[in-house]
C-alpha cells in the first residue's frame, strides 16, 4: 500500500505528516500529488472529506520549499480561491500545519473583517494567499495586491466557484494571472457544463476522479418525509425530540429562512444558531465554535456558508428544504458519517419540491426511502406519487433580483451573484420553481469537516 514517503515529498513535509499521525494518503492524494509535483494542471474530483486540501497543499509546499525565494511586495506565489471565509481559514490552517518546518508565509483575505491588517500583510508579500473572490477583487482595485508573480493558482470547490455566480470575479482574476502558471481545480462534484468552463482555465490537465460524480456517502442512512410546507417547522421541532440526534446540521435555501428556523428551534427549547453570509465574521466563528463545543445542538446553514465547516460527530443532516441543485444534496449529507462513523440524513419534502427530489435521485442514481413519523418504512419510494401537473424545474439561471443570496462573492458582496426573489418568495421558472406554483402559499423559504484520520 502506498505511503506518503513513496510520493516524493520532502522530509519536512513527511515530518509534519508523521506528527499529525498521517501515514497513508487517501485515493485523491495518492493520485493527485505525483502529477502536481510534476507541474501538470489538474482537475481533481472527490467527495467531501476525502482529503482534497492535502492533495494540493502538500505538492505546492514541496515546490515552494525547493525554491524558497522571498516574494516581492504586494505579491503572492500561490493563490488559492475559496467560495467562503470558513473554507479559506480551514485551507490556510492546513498549509500552516503541513508547512510548519518551512519558512513560508500564509495569509487569508476575505470579507467581514477590516481591510487594513490585510493591506499591511500584503505589503510585505506572502508565499501563499487564500482568498474569497470578492475581497480579492477589492484589493486588486485598491492596488494593494498584484497577481503577476503567481506561480500556482488553485480553485477549491470549483463547482461552486463557477456555478453560483462567481464567474465574473473569476474571469477578472484569471485575466490578471500570468499565462505561465500551474492551475489546479478541486471539487466534490463537477457537472458537465461546469467541467467545460473549467477546461478554459486548465492546459492539458490530468483528471483524477476517485468516486463517481454525485455519489452519496455509503454510511449515510437517507430518508425522505413528505410534509406540507406550512408544517415543516413543527415537524422539525418534533424530529429534534429524538435523543439520538446529538449534533445536527439543518439546511435551508435562504439566509432569512435559516434565521427563522434557528429562532423557532431555540424558542422550542432546542439550542440552535444560524450561519450565513449576512452574519459578521465574529458571529459566524462564534456560532461554529458553539456548535463544535456542544453549547448548541443545531447549526442552521445555507449551502454556501456550510462550505468549509469542519465538524466531527455530526449525527444528523436535516434538509429543511431540498436544494434546487442536486449536487448540493451530496455536499450536504456528506457532513455526517465521517471518520468511519454512521450518520443519518432526513429530508423534508413539500409538494412543490418533488421535482427537486426527482433530480436528486436521478443524479445520485438511487431512490431515497420515504418514511412516516412512526418510523415505518413507506411503501412508496421518494419518487413515487409525483403530481402529474408539476413540471420539473429548469436548471437554475442565477438571475434573481431583490434580496441578496448566500452565494455573493463568498463574503456578503454583490459582484454579479445570484439573488433571491423579493421577500424570499418564488418567482417564475427562472428561479428553478415549477411554473404552476401558486403565489399565495405560505412557503417558509429559508434557504452543506474532514476526518481527523485523513490528511486534509
Amino acid at each position: 500500500m502506498t505511503a506518503f514517503k513513496d510520493l516524493g515529498l520532502s522530509q519536512p513535509l513527511l515530518n509534519a505528516l508523521a506528527l499529525g499521525k498521517y501515514t497513508q494518503p487517501t485515493p485523491i492524494q495518492s493520485q493527485a500529488i505525483p502529477p502536481v509535483l510534476a507541474g501538470r494542471d489538474l482537475l481533481g474530483i472527490a467527495q467531501t472529506g476525502t482529503g482534497k486540501t492535502a492533495a494540493f497543499a502538500l505538492p505546492i509546499l514541496h515546490r515552494l520549499g525547493e525554491n524558497n525565494r522571498r516574494p516581492a511586495p504586494k505579491t503572492c506565489r500561490v493563490l488559492v480561491l475559496s467560495p467562503t471565509r470558513e473554507l479559506a481559514s480551514q485551507i490556510a490552517d492546513k498549509f500552516r500545519s503541513y508547512g510548519r518546518e518551512l519558512k513560508l508565509t500564509t495569509a487569508t483575505v476575505f470579507g467581514g473583517v477590516g481591510m487594513h491588517p490585510q493591506i499591511q500583510m500584503l505589503a510585505r508579500g506572502v508565499d501563499i494567499l487564500v482568498a474569497t473572490p470578492g475581497r480579492l477583487i477589492d484589493h486588486l482595485q485598491q492596488n494593494t495586491l498584484r497577481l503577476d508573480r503567481v506561480e500556482v493558482v488553485v480553485f477549491d470547490e470549483a463547482d461552486q466557484m463557477l456555478d453560483m455566480g462567481f464567474m465574473p470575479a473569476v474571469k477578472r482574476i484569471a485575466a490578471l494571472l500570468p499565462k505561465q502558471r500551474q492551475s489546479l481545480f478541486f471539487s466534490a462534484t463537477m457537472p458537465q457544463n461546469i467541467a467545460q468552463l473549467a477546461a478554459g482555465f486548465l492546459k492539458d490537465p490530468i483528471k483524477v476522479e476517485v468516486t463517481p460524480v454525485a455519489t452519496t456517502a455509503e454510511r449515510v442512512e437517507q430518508q425522505i418525509i413528505f410534509v406540507e410546507t406550512e408544517r415543516k417547522r413543527a415537524l422539525l421541532a418534533e424530529i429534534m425530540k429524538d435523543p439520538a440526534i446529538t449534533r445536527a446540521l439543518v439546511f435551508t435555501r435562504t439566509k432569512h429562512g435559516a434565521d427563522r428556523v434557528a429562532r423557532h428551534l431555540t424558542g422550542g427549547g432546542v439550542p440552535a444558531n444560524a450561519i450565513h453570509g449576512n452574519k459578521s465574521q465574529n458571529q459566524r466563528e462564534r456560532a461554529l465554535a458553539d456548535f463544535k463545543s456542544g453549547r448548541i445542538r443545531v447549526l442552521v446553514a445555507t449551502d454556501i456558508a456550510a462550505r468549509g465547516i469542519d465538524v466531527t460527530g455530526v449525527s444528523h443532516v436535516i434538509n429543511f428544504e431540498l436544494p434546487n441543485v442536486p449536487e448540493s444534496y451530496v455536499h450536504r449529507i456528506g457532513r455526517t458519517a465521517r471518520a468511519g462513523a454512521a450518520g443519518q440524513a432526513i429530508s423534508l419534502c413539500a409538494q412543490d419540491e418533488r421535482p427537486y427530489l426527482r433530480d436528486i435521485e436521478r443524479t445520485t442514481r438511487q431512490r431515497i426511502p420515504a418514511i412516516d413519523r412512526r418510523g415505518d418504512a413507506a411503501l412508496a419510494t421518494a419518487s413515487a406519487a409525483e403530481p402529474k401537473d408539476v413540471r420539473p424545474p429548469r436548471e437554475p439561471q442565477n438571475h434573481h433580483r431583490g434580496q441578496r443570496s448566500e452565494g455573493q462573492r463568498g463574503d456578503g458582496h454583490r459582484n454579479g451573484q445570484p439573488q433571491q426573489a423579493r421577500n424570499g418568495k418564488p418567482g417564475n421558472r427562472r428561479f428553478g420553481k415549477p411554473r404552476n406554483q401558486r403565489q399565495g402559499q405560505n412557503h417558509s423559504y429559508g434557504n452543506p469537516g474532514r476526518s481527523q484520520a485523513q490528511a486534509g
